[in-house]
């Protein structure tokens, strides 16, 4: 036997002792375990939080830095919901091992303040019984003295009903006529949905991105079974009920001194394949030169990317378009187009990006921390990017105001900087190959440069087109949930609808509250008042009835 056996002794009773005294030490290690591991969890929950606060405020203040900054909040807010999960599951386990000893305080972690409940949400009180009898002395001459209130939030599953609409018969005893009031209006003629449900069918198809198929899987577990193909009659109804609108907003859009255009791809179905269509969108946004218009947004479907399509679309316009340099706009440009060319405006989003790509510095770092080799750096683009953020510094510090105050301050300040980077470009590309990436960059600007340089004799004109690229979000988002639009019909029902449901939530407005009053309205609404169903018109009506009843 070794020295550790015989050290330990022989009596029972002091065998159990150490076994409980050793037990209880490697609870209170546990536990002790357990706290360090909750309280890191906090920490980088909360890191990432506070990081993901001065993302969020710096964007505020300063505007959208690049392109990439909306992808990088959606990539740390997933990170924070992962983290605080985790601190969260981190707690509870220390709770629990905390619990075994009395050596070791559980760790309790600081949440940040809970809004209140809204104060529309009806309460339920569920009174717990006091007590009947003193449980000091057992005296009964109880008194109450006040209450206190714990609230807990709480969801009632969807509930569905029938509304009956009961048209009572009346005779008359002297002439035996019928009379009977007449039938209320249906959104679609023969319909049997109601506006709620056709609103919350079509924004879930087309705002939440969620199929017919899975809307009907999900209506089926609720007890409410309805076919695939009914649904699909409801929304095809909803969209041509819904046209007026459509054509309005359409108008709208291109009365606009200046329009955003771009596109995008749309998986669709063909036979035994899947075809690459194209959705197109121009959006009419004046809020950034003070414009007192409501902003919108109008989509249209194609099967191709012919420059047939934009050409078709701006057939009538003639005011100024700020696109990408695709060659398909190219007509619309030329000097004898009738009635009369388009203003070209470039967007230098699209430019910068080309640089950006080339002195991406994070994606360096990245691949040097994976333990890869870390991408070339270009220093001309490096320097190029500088050179064109200096421009977005000045366009956000003059964002908002009106057209003439902008011109003034761009020829002050943005002017000098355009002939600086000019000639600087000019420099630059004298010395690189025709084939470096660089040099296709710098062409890219150079060829194009009195496009690039026309936001500095007119304020109406921005300097990216990142309004046409927030609106095809949604499309970008919806393709890994509906997969493809079913057809070229199905992709032309699908641009009526973005082009309301966009326009919608341009305006602050919540589109499915918002489509199922239209809904309910619009089959006795008069056609000659039809403009004050658009969401601006509509959210303004509903403003004014709420301060009345203020």
């Amino acid at each position: 036997m070794d020295a550790a056996s015989d050290a330990l002794p022989d009596d029972i009773a002091t065998l159990k002792a150490a076994l409980l005294a050793e037990r209880a030490r490697a609870d209170i290690a546990q536990a002790e375990a357990a706290v360090a591991r909750a309280r890191q969890s906090d920490a980088e929950a909360l890191v990432a939080r506070q990081q993901l606060e001065i993302e969020k405020l710096r964007r505020e203040i300063y505007g959208p830095r690049s392109e990439r900054t909306q992808r990088l909040l959606d990539q740390m807010e997933l990170q924070l919901e992962e983290l605080e999960a985790a601190a969260t599951e981190d707690e509870l386990q220390a709770e629990k091992d905390a619990a075994r000893t009395t050596a070791v305080a559980a760790f309790v972690r600081k949440r940040p303040a809970r809004k209140p409940f809204p104060e529309h949400l009806p309460r339920e009180r569920v009174v717990v019984a006091g007590p009947s009898a003193c449980k000091c002395c057992g005296g009964a001459r109880l008194s109450k003295l006040g209450e206190d209130v714990t609230e807990t939030l709480e969801v009632i599953p969807r509930q569905w009903k029938v509304i009956q609409h009961v048209r009572e018969k009346f005779t008359c005893r002297d002439c035996e006529a019928i009379s009977q009031a007449p039938a209320p209006f249906h959104v679609i003629p023969r319909g049997w949905a109601g506006p709620n449900l056709l609103a919350m069918v079509a924004f879930e198809k087309f705002g939440q991105h969620q199929p017919l198929n899975r809307q009907a899987e999900r209506y089926a577990r609720e007890g409410v079974p309805i076919s695939l193909s009914t649904l699909a009659d409801q929304v095809g109804a909803c969209c041509t009920v819904l046209d007026p609108l459509f054509k309005l907003v359409e108008a709208h859009v291109f009365a606009a001194e200046r329009v955003h255009g771009d596109d995008t791809t749309v998986p669709v179905l063909a036979r035994g394949k899947t075809d690459t269509g194209r959705a197109w969108v121009y959006v009419r946004d004046d809020c950034p030169f003070g414009g007192p218009a409501p902003p919108a947004a109008v989509f249209y479907y194609s099967r191709d990317r012919t420059g047939a399509h934009p050409q078709g679309h701006l057939a009538g316009y003639r005011g100024i378009l700020q696109a990408d340099a695709f060659g398909g706009y190219t007509k619309l440009y030329d000097p004898g187009r009738d009635p009369r060319p388009i203003t070209e405006a470039a967007c230098w989003a699209h430019a910068r990006r080309k640089f950006f790509v080339l002195a991406d510095l994070a994606q360096s770092a990245r691949r040097r921390a994976q333990g890869k080799t870390a991408t070339f750096i270009s220093p001309v683009a490096l320097a190029a990017v500088r050179r064109i953020d200096a421009l977005f510094d000045i366009e956000r510090a003059i964002s908002g105001k009106t057209a003439a105050e902008r011109l003034a301050a761009r020829r002050e300040y943005s002017a000098p900087l355009i002939v600086e980077l000019h000639t600087w470009m000019q420099q630059e590309r004298a010395r690189l190959s025709r084939h470096d990436d660089v040099a296709k960059a710098i062409d890219y600007i150079l060829k194009r440069w009195a496009a690039f340089a026309r936001f500095l004799d007119d304020g109406r004109i921005c300097l990216t087109n990142n309004a046409t690229e927030r609106a095809l979000r949604g499309i970008a988002l919806g393709r890994r949930s509906w997969l493809f639009a079913g057809s070229d019909r199905g992709g032309q029902r699908a641009a009526k609808m973005y082009s309301l449901i966009v326009t919608a939530r341009m305006n602050d407005v919540d589109p499915q509250a918002w489509l199922a009053d239209v809904l309910a309205r619009i089959a006795e609404h008069p056609i000659q008042r039809i403009k004050e169903l658009l969401p601006w018109n509509w959210k303004s009506a509903r403003l004014r009835v709420e301060s009345e009843a203020a």
